[in-house]
């Protein structure tokens, strides 16, 4: 059975087993215990949806059904791996089956444009050391966006919610190779973005 939980302002579903408790009782044990840990990981999980959604509404939604599923399987989490990789392994899964119903936002992490980007490096932070900072800067907000989503998803899995590449290839369902492909170029896209936004903004303000 599961009853309603809201956290950080989203109404999550807790699976609760056996059917002698009143469905308004608080989960016991090793229920709770679960419960507990997983809740404590849907700031980086609301944040994630956040950015494959572009819409807060559809966000919580995806986050409530990530919940939803995870409760349900919680038998099959092995205790001692990662319960964050778990749940995002999920969220992403969710994910894509969501865009796969919906015509509107067909699938397409592989697009010519994962393949334009291009190579080149620049000197300065690099691409993790601003994203491991606590809040992203409006400039890096857009050139993160601006990123194709395969590129987006591996570099934000890996640079700040700091997953392993064997643990984001199982998340994104791909080969690692293609992981630390996809990171790699992210990474000097995402750079190669951030420059040019604060080049133009440095010229608007010489030119006042």
């Amino acid at each position: 059975m599961f009853y309603p939980l809201a956290v950080r302002g989203i109404s999550v579903m807790v699976f609760r087993r056996g059917t002698g408790r009143s469905s308004g009782a608080p989960p016991r044990g090793e229920d709770a215990g679960f419960a507990q840990q997983a809740l404590s990981h849907i700031d980086s999980l609301y944040g994630t949806a956040l950015r494959l959604t572009r819409r807060a509404q559809d966000a919580e939604d995806l986050v409530q059904d990530t919940y939803l599923k995870a409760f349900r399987s919680a038998h099959q989490f092995e205790p001692g791996t990662n319960l964050k990789a778990w749940l995002f392994t999920i969220l992403h899964n969710t994910y894509r089956n969501m865009r796969r119903h919906d015509v509107r936002n067909p699938v397409d992490v592989d697009s010519e444009a994962v393949d334009r980007v291009a190579d080149a490096t620049a000197e300065g932070d690099t691409p993790e050391q601003l994203l491991s900072r606590a809040t992203l800067d409006a400039d890096l907000q857009a050139a993160l966006d601006a990123l194709p989503e395969a590129f987006r998803q591996a570099v934000w899995l890996r640079d700040v919610e700091e997953l392993s590449y064997a643990e984001i290839a199982r998340v994104l369902d791909v080969p690692i190779g293609t992981v630390m492909s996809r990171i790699s170029r992210g990474r000097r896209a995402l750079f190669d973005g951030l420059q040019a936004r604060r080049a133009e903004a440095a010229r608007r303000v010489a030119s006042r």
